[in-house]
């Protein structure tokens, strides 16, 4: 039986989180959701704790290091870099993960402070970008709070918007926002 690797632990972990949230990550759960004993999880994490905190690790490592890194490689206008960003950021996939990674802050203090961090980068990266065509300080943080807003609480908004579907809606508000003073 080939064994079942780090990553694969990782992902189911997070999969799990995304729907349930932290306590239905468990051990034996997992190995029965990968089809495996728990015997092999032992093998790579210290215990449930390290897959936790490897989960966090991988959230962030997705959801911001890499969205930065790649928004860097491929450049373009700010605008289209807060639109990348974004869309990367906060993909069907990933904005799952994000989304239960707020829930699971609301309840834990080391999850909360690591959120906190990963906003505040995330934030840093809208207010650099709003800054080079926004000069008005109090502009380029109404914008940067307001994209970001945006952008975590649009699966939530279920009011009507007579005309529009939802996406267009928000998609509205985001181009809004982008537009020059």
């Amino acid at each position: 039986m080939a064994r079942t690797t780090r990553a694969r632990w990782i992902e189911a972990g997070l999969e799990a989180l995304a729907q349930a949230g932290p306590d239905a990550v468990r051990v034996e759960t997992l190995a029965t959701t990968l089809g495996v004993t728990k015997g092999g999880f032992y093998g790579h994490f210290d215990g449930r704790s390290a897959l936790l905190t490897e989960m966090l690790d991988e959230w962030e490592s997705r959801c911001t290091k890499e969205v930065l890194a790649q928004v860097e490689a491929e450049g373009g206008d700010p605008a289209e870099r807060i639109r990348r960003a974004g869309q990367l950021t906060f993909s069907e996939d990933l904005h799952r993960i994000d989304l239960a990674v707020r829930a699971w802050a609301r309840h834990d203090q080391a999850v909360a402070a690591r959120l906190r961090r990963i906003d505040n980068e995330r934030m840093a990266f809208l207010r650099t970008m709003f800054a080079t065509f926004i000069t008005d300080p109090d502009e380029i943080e109404a914008r940067s709070i307001l994209a970001f807003a945006l952008t975590i609480g649009r699966h939530f908004i279920v009011a009507d918007h007579p005309g529009y579907t939802t996406r267009e809606a928000v998609h509205l508000a985001g181009e809004h926002l982008l537009r020059p003073q």
